[in-house]
């Protein structure tokens, strides 16, 4: 009769940590799907163990209470932004003119804010509140914007290398703000706000000539 093998302790641990990682996806996935519709006040364990079909012990396992689930759940969406994005990030060598370049960098930006917005929706929301004590998830939040922005000026650096750090950084702060505000546009009435990517991309552009002609604030 063939022997069975018993499992070691080593596939047992590995069996453990897929099951782990496995459960931390749904969780996330839920409470993803809960914040987008509800908000972080709106959000809860309760219903994410309602929604993952997971007890809230398990949930309590992965993370600490809800403030720390959320902060997940943006770090999760930004990561998800970036990889749908990052097609004009630094790595690599773009093509074409500085316009198409600046068109095509906002174009993706926009089409990945359109499929994975929860974590700027999220962090606006935390943000704007202004708590007198500053969650973990603003927090998260913060720290991702800021990965964001160093992107971003990286990106214009090498599009528009006359321009020093300051004026780079501006240059990405401009670009964080209008974006932003397109976002929102686009959350107030639904319309089609995302077509403004293309001005922006314009925008951009004249606004880097200004700096470089020292026109613009010292």
């Amino acid at each position: 009769m063939e022997e069975v093998a018993m499992p070691t302790a080593e596939s047992k641990s590995r069996r453990r940590r897929v099951d782990g990682e496995a459960s931390q996806q749904r969780i996330l996935q839920a409470a993803t799907e809960i914040a987008a519709e509800r908000g972080y006040e709106g959000t809860s364990i309760n219903l994410v163990s309602e929604r993952s079909g997971l007890p809230a012990s398990s949930i309590y396992w992965h993370f600490k209470d809800k403030d720390a689930l959320i902060a997940a759940v943006i770090d999760h969406s930004f990561q998800s932004w970036l990889a749908k994005a990052g097609g004009q990030a630094t790595e690599g060598k773009a093509e074409g003119s500085v316009d198409d370049q600046l068109s095509a960098m906002m174009q993706s930006t926009a089409k990945a804010l359109e499929e994975s917005s929860d974590f700027l929706r999220l962090g606006l929301m935390l943000t704007l509140e202004r708590r007198e004590r500053e969650p973990t998830a603003r927090r998260r939040f913060l720290a991702v914007r800021e990965e964001a922005l160093e992107r971003t000026v990286a990106s214009f650096a090498r599009l528009f290398p006359g321009l020093d750090d300051h004026s780079l950084h501006q240059l990405g702060s401009f670009t964080m703000a209008a974006a932003d505000g397109l976002f929102i546009a686009n959350e107030i009435d639904e319309s089609d706000a995302f077509s403004g990517f293309e001005l922006l991309a314009a925008a951009i552009h004249g606004a880097a000539r200004h700096l470089l002609e020292g026109a613009g604030p010292a």
